[in-house]
């Protein structure tokens, strides 16, 4: 039997598919490893993006509450203050002492310090602390602060110390 020119026999048919596909993996091997290396620097790039804005957020907030050790430490001092202001005869407390007093309070305002509203609010346990309850006055007042007893602070709306209240029953 002649065999045609272009004709080939299935051994030479399976060799040259196997030498075709070998050629084309050959080929397409590069523009994977393009496509997995573009893949990898996304990755990477969105990672570090990541990194960078939590770094930066957790930058502002160490600033923000640098100060919160020095301004919980002296809101004892604060509380003093004011209970001495409460108390003591009228006149007794300079005026000086009074606008040091007011200027102090201003600059930790202005770092962020706030008081917690608190009495006449109707009790919460995530700005308050009960200390004690006592039978309302009115309907109204139950589930309610009565009395204060020591005032709550937040520092950039963070709660720093929770005001200690009675309530309402």
């Amino acid at each position: 039997m002649k065999k045609k020119e272009n004709e080939q026999t299935p051994e030479e048919e399976i060799i040259n598919q196997e030498v075709e596909n070998t050629q084309e993996a050959e080929e397409t091997a590069p523009v994977d490893e393009l496509a997995e290396m573009k893949e990898k620097y996304l990755r990477l790039y969105s990672d570090f993006e990541n990194f960078r804005k939590r770094t930066a957020k957790e930058k502002i907030e160490l600033i923000q509450t640098a100060s919160e050790r020095l301004i919980v430490d002296l809101l004892p001092v604060i509380d003093d203050y004011e209970r001495a202001l409460a108390n003591a005869p009228e006149g007794e407390i300079s005026e000086g002492t009074q606008l040091i007093f007011t200027k102090i309070g201003n600059i930790l305002q202005s770092k962020g310090l706030k008081e917690l509203p608190a009495k006449g609010e109707v009790f919460d346990a995530e700005i308050h602390d009960c200390i004690t309850q006592f039978p309302a006055p009115s309907e109204e007042e139950k589930g309610k602060v009565v009395e204060v007893v020591e005032k709550g602070y937040t520092l950039n709306e963070k709660v720093i110390r929770f005001a200690k209240v009675v309530v309402g029953n």
